[in-house]
């Protein structure tokens, strides 16, 4: 027999999430220019600090600082991208 499972209609929960139960989702059904502007929110903010570390001198930096970063690029860059995704099957 099939679960109904309507989360996974309208809600797609974000592959960054760290526990089994979704806390972030993003909705389908939501304007596609809107997903859209979600999307590039965060992939500017990941361009951004990216551009941020490429002026910076890393003998500046402390060790411990760097999975933080790639943290907070890889949090940025994969909603980014699973935003994008459904914005680009909305406007099909």
């Amino acid at each position: 027999m099939t679960t109904f499972h309507p989360l996974t209609d309208r809600y797609r929960p974000l592959k960054t999430s760290y526990s089994d139960t979704p806390v972030l989702v993003i909705d389908t059904e939501a304007n596609p220019h809107e997903i859209l502007d979600a999307s590039l929110q965060r992939i500017r903010a990941a361009s951004d600090l990216l551009e941020t570390l490429y002026c910076l001198c890393f003998k500046q930096a402390d060790v411990k600082d760097i999975p933080n970063i790639v943290n907070a690029l890889y949090l940025l860059t994969q909603d980014g991208c699973e935003l994008l995704e459904v914005a680009k099957q909305r406007i099909k």
